[in-house]
């Protein structure tokens, strides 16, 4: 959808420098960009590439603006301004509004008049689909659940009975919201299901990657609170409550019955065990295991650096001898730290410290 400068800083809020008139139609990376694309810079490391893109325009910080005379969009955020011209540009396809005659939906669940239904998505007894959503194929709807307006599911997701998705999400292929948490009572060797009767309650403009899974309560429900993005691959198990604003990247593992707070940042691979509470503004680091409460906002890594396996071995065995070598460690620094101080004739401690005689210049008789 092609665009001029002008209207572009118009919407994104942008400041304009140069030809107000040029027109863009499509995004690209500096390196690749031509004639009617607009790149951006939001690395530094790339700052040298504005001299030589053949890009019609591009987005830039302020202190990087005097380094092309491209037209510009100057903002000290460049690369939220990228995300907001990229919509712009790039508009998700209309979806003809409607019912595929091959889906399959319950007389009495209600579906709104802008909404679309694609082939083969079923729809249970008492859903709710909203205004202008969009169902993609396959996808099943359970029984007394609810999709809010604007909401994209994408083709073969899951929503199970009585669960609700808000508005203006979007949801990726494979991914199964309400799907039992992994609740079991051991009784003689044998397990007992406990059943799971909480539901999944998801907010606003939240957007969940391909093939995550998030579990329903096992008495209250589990929580995803608004404006959280969830990359692909993720277990949030059962109970667990998200803040909003949150975001984790792909293969992070959230045990049942924890809760995260708000405007968290949660590295790719990290493990969250169960029953803790994560506070606001946490930042946790790549594979790093979480086992208690964090309380004070910051940066938390726990990821070993990878090291030759025969290397690995022999720190693996040194280990478990850590405390008694620390133990041992501050003693020769205090056998250490006595030997150097000034001895004094009468000395009775044993450790350095002259006695009372000694202060006063008195030999000890």
């Amino acid at each position: 959808m092609p665009l001029s400068l002008a209207e572009l800083a118009q919407r994104t809020g942008a400041t304009l420098r140069g030809d107000e008139g040029v027109i863009v139609s499509r995004v690209a990376t500096l390196e690749s960009a031509d004639e009617g694309a607009i790149a951006f810079l939001a690395n530094p490391k790339y700052r040298p590439l504005l001299a030589s893109t053949r890009a019609s325009a591009v987005i830039v910080a302020p202190e990087m603006a005097g380094d092309t005379a491209l037209p510009a969009l100057v903002d000290a955020n460049p690369y939220a301004i990228f995300a907001k011209v990229a919509a712009l540009l790039h508009p998700r396809a209309a979806v003809p509004a409607g019912v595929h005659p091959s889906a399959v939906v319950d007389p009495a669940a209600k579906i709104a008049p802008t909404a679309a239904i694609a082939a083969t998505a079923v729809i249970g007894a008492g859903a709710v689909v909203g205004e202008r959503a969009s169902i993609g194929a396959g996808t099943i709807i359970g029984a007394n659940a609810s999709v809010g307006e604007d909401t994209v599911l994408h083709p073969r997701v899951v929503v199970y009975d009585g669960c609700v998705v808000g508005p203006r999400c979007i949801v990726h292929s494979g991914v199964v919201i309400g799907a039992d948490g992994f609740g079991m009572a051991e009784e003689g060797g044998r397990w007992i299901k406990i059943p799971q009767v909480g539901r999944v309650v998801i907010g606003a403009d939240v957007e969940i990657g391909a093939n995550t899974t998030i579990d329903r309560g096992a008495l209250d429900d589990t929580v995803i609170e608004d404006d959280v993005k969830l990359d692909n691959q993720i277990q949030i198990g059962h109970n667990c409550r998200i803040g909003r604003h949150t975001a984790m990247a792909g293969c992070v593992g959230v045990a049942g019955s924890t809760r995260i707070g708000s405007n968290c940042k949660i590295g790719g691979a990290a493990i969250i065990n169960g029953h803790i509470e994560i506070c606001d503004n946490v930042m946790l680091g790549g594979g790093t295991g979480i086992y208690r409460s964090i309380t004070e906002p910051g940066l938390y890594s726990g990821a070993n650096l990878p090291l030759p396996h025969a290397e690995w071995q022999r720190v693996q065995v040194a280990l478990p001898r850590l405390p008694e070598l620390q133990r041992r460690l501050r003693r020769l620094e205090r056998e250490v730290e006595n030997a150097r101080r000034p001895q004094h004739i009468g000395d009775k401690t044993g450790d350095g410290r002259a006695d009372d005689s000694g202060d006063r210049g008195e030999i000890d008789s």
